[in-house]
């Protein structure tokens, strides 16, 4: 079985509140786009060989078993003893840009696993399996423009179409770290609602739709602010960084 995990954007991205746990309250609305792809094969490894997984593209500085598509063979198979397999990962996505390649990895394994075994899981469940891999994969188990609040694995559908637009990423030789990201953030309700913009047209995000990393990671990054004022030079009808970055992406109108 070979899928295709693809990344996403982040529009707006408010950071509402510091939870008792450590983590922060956000809510942002999370857009899949599909300019780049990773590709993800899966198949039953020969009787009497364990479970494998190869990695090219990108390069991935993290060990096998820590990979998120192996943390979730071995979450289902923890509950399914499923056969060995082996994985081939191809990745295209970036690391460190805020597009969620990883996640999107993991999800896209989740699901993968649920057709070829045939495992009968739901949505809904395969979303909470993938919610205790990281906070944005649950997304991608749904991978349509959903509302994220709470750490960003609470989802609530929402009507955002962008088909009519261009969508055009670029990440600078820089990544960015979470801890990095959240340093100067001072979290705070914003005075208008997320999903209240995101009704407006497009052509009206630019002065209210904002992303909270940005005023701490542009200050240490000027390349990253640079790449956003670039693309409102070329024509850009909204820009912003996606996540913690450092990837930033411009949405222009189709002629």
């Amino acid at each position: 079985m070979v899928v295709f995990p693809n990344p996403k954007i982040n529009l707006g991205l408010n950071i509402v509140s510091r939870r008792s746990d450590g983590y922060h309250n956000i809510e942002t609305i999370f857009y899949p786009v599909t300019s780049i792809l990773d590709v993800l094969e899966i198949v039953v490894a020969p009787k009497g060989s364990p479970t494998t997984l190869s990695v090219t593209g990108n390069a991935i500085d993290c060990p096998v078993e820590k990979n998120l598509v192996m943390r979730a063979y071995s979450l289902l198979n923890q509950i399914h003893s499923l056969p060995n397999v082996d994985i081939h990962l191809h990745k295209r996505i970036p690391d460190g840009a805020g597009l969620g390649g990883g996640s999107a990895d993991a999800a896209f394994m989740l699901k993968a696993l649920n057709e070829l075994f045939q495992l009968g899981h739901t949505q809904s469940e395969l979303s909470a399996l993938a919610s205790t891999l990281g906070a944005d994969c649950a997304f991608f188990i749904y991978n349509r423009p959903m509302l994220g609040t709470g750490i960003g694995n609470d989802l609530t559908p929402v009507d955002v179409d962008l088909s009519d637009y261009e969508i055009r990423m670029e990440k600078p030789d820089v990544s960015i770290s979470t801890k990095e990201a959240y340093s100067n953030v001072l979290p705070a309700y914003p005075e208008v609602p997320l999903n209240e913009i995101i009704k407006r047209p497009v052509e009206e995000w630019r002065d209210d739709l904002k992303n909270d990393f940005e005023r701490s990671v542009f200050p240490l990054h000027p390349e990253i602010a640079k790449i956003k004022q670039r693309n409102y030079e070329l024509g850009a009808v909204y820009s912003s960084m996606s996540g913690s970055g450092s990837a930033v992406f411009g949405i222009f109108k189709n002629n």
